[in-house]
C-alpha cells in the first residue's frame, strides 16, 4: 500500500534539531549504520544517535578522515566502504554479517552532488551509481542483519528530485551530461527505493522512509563554486546562508526522527521533511519542498527496483 503524503502532527518542525527529536529517548542496545556518518549532515546524525546511547557503525571511503572525525564521538566504529565500488560493498556487507550483529537502523546518507561527469564501474554515471545503486546493493546484502520486526531504513533524498524523475531512456547520461539532472535523478531514485523496499519489508516489520533534510550548507556542495552558490541565492556575498537554510543539527533531525519515532510506524514508504510526513508539492520552490508525484509512484518504484537488481546483481527481497 502506498503511503499517504499527509502531515501527522509530530510536534516537531523545520527548526527542531536532532537533539530535540531524541530528547529523553534511550537507544542503548541498538545499533545503527550511517553511511557518510563522518562529515556534514551524517556526522550530526552519528553524534545524535550516539548521544542517545546507540552504537553507530560508520562506513567510510576515507577511513583516516572518518576516524579523526569520530575521535570524540563515543560508541562509534569506522569500517571501509566505497559505495561506487560494488566489490567494496560486497566485502563490507560480508564483514558486517560475520560479526553476527543485528542492525536496528540503516541511514543511507552518503552522497555526491553536481560533480563533473564521472564514470564508475562498468561506465555508470557516478550520482546514480553512488547515491542509489551503492545503497541499493548495500541494503540488499545486509538484509540478514536487519533486526526482525523493528528495523528501519532511512534513505536521504532531497528536493533536488523536483528537477527530474528517472530518465528511463538514458539513466547513465550517455547522450549528454547535466550535473544537476544527474543529481536530481539520483535523489528521485533514493525516494523510490524507500517506497518499494517498504513494500517488500512490511510483512517482516521492516519500515523504510525517504527523508529530505532541508537546505543545508555542508561539504556536499564542494563541487558548486562560490559564485554559483551566490547566484543561486544559497549564500550572500559574505558567505552567510540564505534565510530558510538549516543548520546541520536541524538538517539531521528528520532522518533521526524517521529512524526512531513511534508515530511513523504506520506510514512506511513515506517521503518526510521537517520531522513530519511531507505534503505533495504544490509549487516548484525547492525551499518550500514537498514531494513530486514521480518520487512516490509505486509503479516507478517497482520498475527502478527491477533495473537496480539487474545492474547490481543482487535482490534479497523480491
Amino acid at each position: 500500500m502506498t503511503a499517504k503524503q499527509q502531515r501527522i502532527g509530530s510536534g516537531f518542525g523545520a527548526r527542531s534539531t536532532a537533539g530535540d527529536v531524541l530528547a529523553g529517548m534511550d537507544l542503548s542496545g541498538r545499533t545503527a549504520l550511517v553511511t557518510g556518518g563522518y562529515s556534514g549532515l551524517g556526522l550530526e546524525i552519528t553524534r545524535a544517535l550516539s548521544g542517545a546511547g546507540a552504537h553507530v557503525i560508520v562506513p567510510a571511503r576515507r577511513r583516516a578522515a572518518a576516524e579523526t572525525a569520530q575521535r570524540d564521538v563515543p560508541r562509534t566504529e569506522v569500517r571501509e566502504l566505497d559505495l561506487a565500488d560494488l566489490e567494496s560493498v560486497r566485502m563490507f556487507a560480508e564483514r558486517i554479517l560475520e560479526t553476527g550483529r543485528t542492525l536496528d537502523v540503516v541511514i543511507a546518507n552518503a552522497g555526491i552532488m553536481a560533480c563533473p561527469e564521472t564514470r564508475v564501474g562498468p561506465g555508470w554515471e557516478a550520482h546514480f551509481a553512488t547515491n542509489h545503486l551503492g545503497h541499493f546493493a548495500l541494503v540488499n546484502r545486509i538484509r540478514p542483519a536487519l533486526a526482525p520486526g523493528r528495523a528501519r531504513v532511512v534513505s536521504v533524498t532531497s528536493s533536488g528530485h523536483f528537477l527530474s524523475g528517472v530518465r528511463w531512456h538514458d539513466v547513465h547520461f550517455r547522450e549528454g551530461y547535466d550535473q544537476w539532472l544527474a543529481y536530481a535523478q539520483s535523489k528521485t531514485a533514493n525516494a523510490l527505493f524507500a517506497v518499494h523496499l517498504n513494500e517488500f519489508g512490511a510483512d517482516d516489520g521492516l519500515r523504510a522512509f525517504a527523508v529530505h533534510p532541508g537546505s543545508i550548507l555542508t561539504p556536499l556542495q564542494r563541487h558548486v563554486p562560490r559564485e554559483e552558490q551566490i547566484a543561486r541565492g544559497w549564500i550572500d556575498p559574505e558567505g552567510r546562508p540564505a534565510e530558510g537554510f538549516k543548520t546541520p543539527a536541524q538538517g539531521a533531525a528528520t532522518a533521526v526522527w524517521a529512524a526512531t519515532s513511534p508515530l511513523i510506524d504506520a506510514h512506511g514508504g513515506a517521503y518526510c521533511q521537517d520531522c513530519d510526513i511531507a505534503e505533495p508539492a504544490t509549487t516548484d520552490d525547492m525551499l518550500i519542498g514537498g514531494v513530486k508525484p514521480w518520487a512516490v509512484d509505486p509503479d516507478e518504484a517497482a520498475r527502478l527496483w527491477a533495473l537496480s537488481s539487474e545492474l547490481t546483481g543482487v535482490d534479497a527481497f523480491s
